[in-house]
């Protein structure tokens, strides 16, 4: 579902952020780690199709982004969460919703069931009617992951989506993942949380300085002394979030 071949993305203040990444994806949870700057965000923003590579191909669903009729049926499957994302604070979670399922093109007569069952999956059932301005943090986060799979997405994008939830809720969201796993969906984490990898990823990739130092199963990751062993960081200390 996903193939990036020596992606490189060049920034014009912070040079070269992707230095010839290859990564193939199939269907699954796969999870992204890596340290503040290592370029998580900048290849989820590729695969997401919001930012074109400086070099290198990306092949999402068997279509290629760069033709634009392939890039909008990508669009249409897809699910994306960035690490900050806007929502108009005077709508009602259902009016936000029902605009992200219009956008992504799911059929009018489709789009009420599509809400309830994206509300239901984030357990925010009964806040469907409030405003988005009166939702806590947390709340506001689940409402991002809602959009995020109101489609039922055939690839799906999280880039930090457990930040904000309590424990419970990262039990509960980490269930919903493999959820849509099971249905064929190929779903990615970026996410500086091992709990989260450990919890919801069959496998995971480790970015660093713009590469990819690790690929492998968690157990794989651990054999190999664990994140900070493959970044070269003996403490071990978990990677933050990363622009």
């Amino acid at each position: 579902m996903i193939k990036a071949e020596r992606v490189c993305v060049r920034h014009r203040r912070r040079g070269l952020v992707l230095d010839g990444v290859d990564l193939e994806l199939g269907p699954g949870v796969h999870g992204l780690l890596g340290p503040n700057g290592a370029g998580k965000s900048t290849l989820l923003r590729v695969l997401a199709t919001a930012a074109a590579p400086t070099e290198g191909a990306v092949t999402l669903l068997d279509r290629s982004p760069r033709i634009p009729a392939q890039r909008l049926e990508i669009r249409r499957r897809l699910g994306y969460l960035p690490q900050e994302f806007g929502v108009f604070r005077g709508y009602t979670v259902r009016e936000f919703l029902s605009y992200a399922a219009w956008l992504r093109e799911v059929p009018g007569g489709r789009i009420r069931g599509a809400v309830e069952d994206a509300v239901r999956a984030v357990g925010l059932d009964g806040r469907v009617d409030d405003k988005l301005r009166t939702l806590s943090g947390g709340m506001k986060q689940r409402v991002g992951i809602a959009q995020a799979i109101v489609n039922s997405p055939s690839l799906l994008l999280l880039d930090e989506p457990s930040v904000g939830l309590d424990p419970h809720q990262r039990t509960e969201f980490h269930a919903l993942l493999r959820g849509l796993s099971r249905c064929g969906a190929c779903v990615v984490v970026s996410t500086h949380l091992m709990e989260d990898v450990e919890g919801a990823c069959q496998d995971v990739a480790v970015l660093d300085g713009g590469r990819i130092a690790f690929r492998g199963t968690v157990a794989a990751l651990t054999r190999a002394g664990g994140y900070g062993r493959v970044i070269g960081r003996p403490d071990g200390a978990a990677p933050r979030q990363d622009g």
